[in-house]
């Protein structure tokens, strides 16, 4: 079994740039259906991920 541990005293480190974050930017991306996130680097505006849709029932 995988422990976790919830730690405040590092920065996560952006995969593509190697910059620690602080913040991560987001943009909507919205559809007829509903609507998307899209999370990336401040520094290098490498795409980090993109959310699960959400319906427009969900919000």
């Amino acid at each position: 079994m995988i422990s976790i541990e919830e730690r405040n005293d590092i920065s996560p480190k952006c995969p593509f740039c190697k910059t620690e974050l602080h913040k991560v930017l987001s943009q909507v991306i919205s559809g007829f259906l509903g609507k998307r996130y899209i999370y990336y680097c401040p520094n290098c505006q490498s795409v980090l991920g993109v959310s699960h849709r959400k319906g427009f029932w969900m919000g």
